[in-house]
């Protein structure tokens, strides 16, 4: 069964995790990928083109009410919550959660809540907790939780909270996780 939409978060090193994630994606990914990367206000504005030169699924910075549309990347624009809703995003200026806007854990909840077990919820880098309280939200509505490895992240303190705090189906090592993305997808099977 293909996943109805990938959550994705990551904080301190997150850049570059995920760059190396979307670079690892197959061109013909078919499922929908929100991430919530901790941007903050002072933080280069190149995180899009950054990620985009190393995806080859097409990646933007979503609207309001913008419609999900499969096998495309959607990254949380700096200091606007991204929320998931049934088919389609959301952008939020709620208070920063954790200190952090966009919050992965505002990502997350609100996958949780419109997808259920068809949500993939994946936990990158960080250095906060912002991320845990949404990951369990998603496994206990049956979705799937993936964790980077904490001894392959730049900042462990993130993936070692996931992982205390909530039961977990995978943990890799980050060069992993993008392999198991795309055999979750059985088109893209060889």
């Amino acid at each position: 069964m293909i996943p109805q939409i990938i959550v994705v978060g990551a904080a301190a090193g997150g850049l570059a995790a995920l760059q190396s994630l979307l670079a690892s994606l197959a061109k013909e990914f078919p499922a929908p990928i929100v991430l919530a990367q901790h941007r903050g206000r002072s933080i280069d504005g190149n995180a899009l083109q950054l990620l985009q030169r190393s995806s080859r699924l097409p990646l933007r910075e979503p609207e309001d009410k913008e419609e999900i549309v499969a096998g495309h990347i959607y990254l949380a624009p700096r200091d606007y919550h991204l929320l998931v809703e049934k088919g389609h995003l959301a952008l939020s200026l709620e208070a920063p959660v954790h200190g952090a806007r966009p919050s992965i854990d505002l990502l997350f909840e609100s996958a949780a809540e419109a997808y259920a077990k068809g949500c993939i919820g994946v936990i990158l880098t960080g250095a906060s907790q912002d991320g845990v309280q949404g990951l369990a939200q998603i496994k206990a509505r049956g979705g799937l939780i993936v964790v980077q490895d904490p001894a392959t992240a730049e900042a462990p303190a993130l993936p070692q909270a996931a992982l205390a705090a909530t039961e977990v189906d995978r943990v890799l090592p980050l060069e992993q996780i993008a392999l198991f993305l795309n055999g979750l997808c059985p088109a893209l099977a060889r």
